[in-house]
């Protein structure tokens, strides 16, 4: 999958996970929240941090243009893959910037990779 690499993009990706600390910029499927505290006992917030200390870091966020009918309310989704206690983790995401002065990251999907 291709790197995410348009900087507008990317800019307001890396905005709204510089704002994992604060409620409304990262948020979380319902589906994907339980997954996260069922299988990694962690916290939205906590996997939130992980996901912004993972890009500054230099990892990768891919853009993958949305076939899938039923999930094509946006264009593309987001992947990351980043560690976690040992294994690795497939973030889905979407970029919610309708506003692109005040993006939101919102995980539609979390699974092992």
């Amino acid at each position: 999958m291709p790197p995410l690499t348009d900087p507008e993009l990317l800019a307001r990706y890396k905005s709204a996970l510089r704002n994992w600390n604060v409620t409304g910029y990262l948020t979380w499927k319902e589906v994907a929240e339980l997954w996260l505290r069922d299988n990694l006992g962690l916290t939205p917030r906590m996997m939130a941090r992980s996901m912004h200390d993972h890009v500054e870091a230099g990892g990768e966020i891919q853009q993958v243009r949305e076939r899938r009918p039923d999930w094509d309310d946006y264009e593309f989704h987001y992947d990351l893959r980043l560690p976690v206690s040992g294994r690795l983790i497939y973030i889905e995401t979407v970029l919610k910037d309708e506003d692109p002065t005040d993006p939101i990251v919102h995980v539609v999907s979390i699974h092992y990779a």
